[in-house]
C-alpha cells in the first residue's frame, strides 16, 4: 500500500501550527500531546521537532505538568500591556465627544483621531496615535462622522442649474453611433 501524502505538506504544516496557535482550546490540546508524547518515552527534543516548536517550550510544559497537574497547561492569564487610560479619563473623553471641539480650545467642528489626540495631549497629558484615537472612537461607541462639502451648503438655484435632470435635455435622442 502506498503511503498518503499531503500535497504542499510544508504550507500546510504552516496553516495548522497557526491555527493551534489561535484558540485556547487547541493550545491546550497541543501541550496536552507534548506531554504525551514524553510520557511515552521520547525526549523533549524529539517531541518539539514534530510540530516545530522550541525544546525549551516542550521542557517548560513538561515540568508545569508535573508541578501543576493537567492545570499547569491551561492557558493562563495573559494580562497585555495596561490601559494609557483609566476608566475616569475614558468617561471625561467619552463625555466631551459629546460637544463640539471647539468648546475646549481646538479648531475644527467635528472630532477625528487628530483633534482627539491633540484633546488627550492637552487635557490628560497621555500620548496617542491617530489610529489608537480612531480605534478609542468606536471603543466608546461613536463613529466618525465626514464634514459634508460646501456644495451641499450652495445656493439651491445655482445647483439646480447643474444638475442632469434639471430642464429639457437640448441633445437629439435617437441613433447615437454612426451618421446615415
Amino acid at each position: 500500500m502506498r503511503p498518503l501524502t499531503i500535497a504542499d505538506a510544508p504550507t500546510v504544516a504552516l496553516g495548522l501550527q497557526d491555527e493551534i496557535r489561535r484558540s485556547e482550546e487547541s493550545r491546550y490540546d497541543h501541550r496536552l500531546h507534548g506531554v504525551l508524547l514524553v510520557a511515552e518515552g521520547l525526549t523533549c527534543p524529539e517531541v518539539a521537532a514534530l510540530p516545530g516548536d522550541s525544546r525549551r517550550t516542550v521542557e517548560y510544559w513538561v515540568r508545569r505538568f508535573e508541578a501543576q497537574a493537567l492545570a499547569g497547561l491551561r492557558e493562563g492569564e495573559r494580562p497585555g500591556r495596561p490601559r494609557r487610560l483609566n476608566q475616569v479619563q475614558l468617561n471625561d473623553v467619552s463625555a466631551a465627544l459629546r460637544l463640539p471641539p471647539g468648546q475646549y480650545g481646538l479648531s475644527g467642528n467635528l472630532w477625528d483621531g487628530k483633534l482627539l489626540a491633540a484633546y488627550l495631549q492637552q487635557r490628560h497629558r497621555v500620548s496617542l496615535g491617530v489610529r489608537q484615537c480612531q480605534r478609542l472612537f468606536r471603543q466608546l461607541g461613536f463613529r466618525l462622522r465626514k464634514p459634508r462639502p460646501v456644495i451641499a451648503h450652495a445656493d439651491p438655484q445655482r445647483q439646480k442649474a447643474f444638475k442632469k435632470t434639471s430642464g429639457p435635455d437640448p441633445r437629439p435622442r435617437g441613433r447615437t453611433m454612426g451618421r446615415r
